[in-house]
């Protein structure tokens, strides 16, 4: 299988031994952050630093002024943690090497905008503000998402890209020193409490025939279980909302999500070459949100290129995809090689194996800036192994 890794620019500007031994490792591909959100990384090889403080979510390159003129939300340049043409520095070593350079952009997560613009963002059943979380029901925030994929997919040199969160983003997120945990969130409150509530999500539901305040009220009351702690993680969320309700909101919530992604992809293809590949991180569970987004696999599969399926807990979620595939999709396990992150590296091979059985067509390795020397190993182990 053809196999990509993770990388930031700042795992390789500055580092010039980091493309080498990226092709050490056996890939044919990188997979390199050009719009991301904000974080605190690792560089456990950097020869300058150990730790990079991305402040703010940002792009990784220079934005283009023209391509953002007349529009009131723009992308936000990084500061010292990615300078002026970091993206393409790093994509350029890359390539000087042999290894194929694919964008990975970072859609519907994005806490400088939600500071910015709070209009944008998700709101709640109780009124609560995700600001990490811009809703992709407001079409101002749709047309700078869509706006932002074409430039930041189509970096000069890249063959393709990645785009995350191109869909619902929700509750759970890892924010900055998260202190939500207290309650065991299983996917049915997730969901609940990442219904939006917002004036154009209010809209959506009123076109669903629903009353936004009685479905509000009803997500409330769905929700007093979970905060008593008597609600099993495994319970469905038509026990606790209604089949009426629950087949409501998903149905706007999906269409919106397939509406958004055709608008993404369509304006990516658009900007991008002929041959350009446009793949989706994406979960065949419709209701879930995220870094990958819940989709139709039918529907995202005859939108773009592939999928990139997380695969570290095993391959299961790859059977909806492969049993729709279409000539030529693309199929990639995502699996984290990180041990300090829940990866298991020294099983990689195994891992790998199992996912190809399962139909997977390529594979993607989280993430080989953050990995040990010792995880690294196992994973050049592990290729050498498939080879």
């Amino acid at each position: 299988m053809r196999t990509s890794a993770f990388l930031y620019p700042w795992d390789v500007n500055g580092d010039p031994d980091a493309p080498s031994r990226t092709v050490d490792l056996g890939v044919q591909q990188v997979t390199l952050a050009a719009a991301y959100h904000s974080t605190r990384a690792l560089t456990p090889r950097h020869p300058r630093h150990r730790i990079v403080t991305a402040r703010h979510s940002a792009v990784l390159y220079e934005p283009d002024p023209a391509h953002w003129a007349g529009h009131r939300i723009r992308p936000n340049p990084a500061g010292e943690w990615a300078p002026g043409r970091a993206y393409e520095r790093a994509a350029e070593a890359l390539a000087a090497t042999g290894l194929a350079v694919h964008t990975w952009v970072v859609l519907a997560h994005n806490s400088r905008l939600g500071f910015e613009h709070p209009d944008g963002c998700v709101i709640n059943a109780y009124g609560d503000r995700y600001t990490w979380a811009p809703c992709i029901a407001r079409p101002e925030v749709r047309t700078f998402l869509t706006v932002l994929a074409a430039e930041a997919a189509v970096r000069p040199g890249a063959a393709g890209t990645e785009l995350e969160s191109c869909g619902w983003y929700g509750l759970a997120h890892l924010h900055a020193h998260d202190k939500i945990a207290g309650v065991v969130l299983g996917d049915t409150a997730q969901y609940l409490m990442s219904l939006c509530f917002c004036a154009s999500c209010f809209e959506g539901y009123a076109r669903q025939d629903l009353d936004p305040y009685r479905l509000a009220a009803s997500v409330r009351a769905a929700l007093e279980t979970a905060w008593r702690g008597d609600t099993s993680p495994q319970v469905g969320i038509e026990q606790l909302l209604g089949a009426e309700l629950t087949a409501a909101t998903l149905d706007f919530r999906t269409r919106t999500a397939r509406s958004f992604q055709e608008e993404v992809v369509a304006a990516v293809r658009a900007a991008a070459p002929d041959g350009f590949q446009v793949l989706l991180h994406a979960d065949p569970v419709a209701y879930h949100c995220g870094a990958n987004v819940g989709v139709d696999p039918a529907h995202v599969l005859s939108v773009a290129d592939g999928v990139v399926v997380p695969c570290t807990d095993g391959p299961q979620l790859l059977k909806p995809f492969v049993d729709l595939r279409r000539a030529g999709s693309v199929i990639a396990a995502n699996v984290t090689v990180v041990s300090g992150m829940g990866g298991r590296p020294q099983t990689l091979a195994e891992d790998l194996a199992r996912a190809e059985e399962a139909g997977a067509t390529q594979a993607r390795l989280y993430h080989a800036g953050l990995a040990s020397d010792a995880d690294l190993a196992h994973v050049a182990a592990a290729l050498a192994q498939a080879e």
